[in-house]
């Protein structure tokens, strides 16, 4: 009996997953537990495994296709529908329509052990990379409708003229991403009338820009008008200059390129960045850490900056609480945490990954050295979990370790803001008796939304990380 192999719920926050490789091709036996298909979720390389022997039939999917969670990734068949379907693969190859047409009829048989979709195979494929913020559903969910959690109810056909042909959720509205709808409002569009090219027909941002565009120039050859100038502007598109074609080669946009891509889309489109700058006389905390390195190291931790700074990351979250919040696109709500996970980027040789340190308040600077070069040296061996790349409440990107004097670092999203620290150097200053002495001085980027925070709240919030890093005394008090 055929049995369908889904993409399963790797993780909490997983709703997609791009097929990088296939393990096992069609007609050959796969075993309970084998691998049989390379899928990256979330920044991180997973093998799913059979959950059934039997002989893989067909595979629904190709590599670089990206597809929701609970899609069919291929069939599975046992020796009795191997069998049967041996010689219809065979007619197949030989170019037999009659054979291919029953291969289509075993392939989709009603004995399949799991629910039909509420779309088509070819449908499930059509997915593009557009992003997860592109692709959230109205009640917050992401691809809802494929799990059969989301009724599609489909227009009828000899509908009346005038009437809506979009597809619509159970509660009759139109199937639209967020931005769309927002889109729409501001350029007057009815969304009843924009054709949606997601899944299952849900109307994206382009195509709001596509109509609009194309109602703007009928309305402007009608009027004989000039070109308007309030509508969106279309991507650029790349033209190869002439002579040069043969000095180009192309790779498509997959794995942790495209996913970093759409990270970073969904940061320029969902939040207000604004950069406030200020720098840290660490004098103190150099001579600390070289006074504790020693017996740090003893005790098997390898002290650096980045535990210090967490830790007054941390303590200065707790007074400046609008920093430590998310903003809810699907709800309109403030979310307001009083828990503190501080994201670390880490630059790995697949694309930058940002691991969370998670309840950074409770820890003390020994555990967070030990679990800084643990999240490391894992990030870098692509050896993390799904969840470890996510619930980060706060985030630092660490630019000094490869020289950076100043930076403009982009927000995590789903984060108010995020942190760049940057290179040590020693500077002649002004003491507070008016010497000039040499310090150890660090710039200090704080990236934040100005949707969620206010510019003289992340300018004292600096203030506060500040203080307590150049009193690192006072830090180990107060950070407890």
């Amino acid at each position: 009996m055929p049995k369908e192999l889904l993409l399963p719920e790797l993780a909490e926050s997983v709703v997609e997953g791009e097929i990088l490789k296939w393990l096992v091709q069609e007609g050959e036996r796969v075993e309970k537990d084998q691998p049989v298909v390379e899928v990256m979720t979330d920044k991180v390389t997973v093998e799913l495994p059979s959950p059934y022997a039997g002989v893989l039939s067909k595979r629904l999917v190709k590599e670089g296709d990206i597809v929701a969670v609970h899609s069919a990734l291929a069939i599975i068949e046992d020796s009795v529908g191997a069998a049967s379907a041996a010689p219809a693969r065979e007619l197949v190859a030989a170019g037999s329509a009659s054979a291919q047409q029953a291969l289509q009829t075993t392939a989709e048989s009603p004995a399949t052990t799991t629910a039909k979709l509420p779309v088509t195979a070819v449908e499930e494929r059509s997915i593009v990379e557009a992003g997860v913020k592109e692709d959230k559903g109205d009640d917050g969910s992401l691809f809802k409708a494929f799990a059969g959690d989301d009724k599609i109810t489909m227009p009828a056909l000899g509908k009346a003229p005038g009437a809506s042909t979009a597809p619509s959720n159970a509660h009759g509205r139109v199937l639209a991403v967020p931005a769309a709808r927002q889109l729409a409002r501001e350029l007057g569009v009815d969304l009843n009338d924009v054709k949606g090219s997601g899944p299952n027909g849900r109307v994206r941002v382009a195509d709001v820009h596509t109509f609009a565009m194309q109602k703007e120039r009928a309305s402007q050859q009608q009027a004989k008008a000039p070109v308007g100038s309030g509508l969106p502007v279309p991507p650029p598109q790349y033209k190869t200059p002439k002579g040069y074609e043969h000095l180009e080669t192309r790779t498509p946009l997959r794995g942790m390129r495209r996913v970093i891509s759409n990270a970073m889309q969904a940061s320029h489109l969902y939040t207000v960045r604004t950069l406030t700058v200020d720098e840290v006389n660490m004098t103190k905390l150099v001579a600390l850490r070289a006074r504790v390195k020693d017996d740090a190291e003893k005790a098997g931790a390898k002290i650096s900056y980045l535990p210090f700074i967490f830790k007054a990351i941390a303590t200065a979250l707790r007074k400046f609480p609008s920093l430590n919040t998310s903003f809810d696109e699907a709800t309109g709500e403030i979310v307001h945490k009083s828990y503190y996970n501080i994201g670390m980027a880490v630059a790995a040789e697949a694309g930058l990954l940002v691991p969370v340190l998670r309840d950074v308040d409770r820890k003390s600077i020994v555990e967070l050295a030990k679990e800084v070069v643990d999240l490391a040296g894992r990030t870098r061996d692509g050896k993390l979990s799904a969840d470890e790349l996510t619930g980060s409440t706060f985030s630092v990107t660490n630019i000094g370790s490869i020289g950076a004097l100043f930076s403009f670092p982009i927000i995590n999203v789903p984060d108010a803001a995020i942190l760049g620290i940057h290179s040590i150097q020693k500077r002649p200053i002004v003491n507070d008796r008016d010497e000039i002495e040499v310090a150890h001085m660090m710039y200090l980027s704080l990236s934040f939304d100005h949707r969620l925070v206010d510019g003289a709240e992340a300018a004292r919030f600096c203030k506060e990380v500040i203080r307590l890093l150049e009193n690192p005394d006072t830090l180990l008090l107060e950070g407890i």
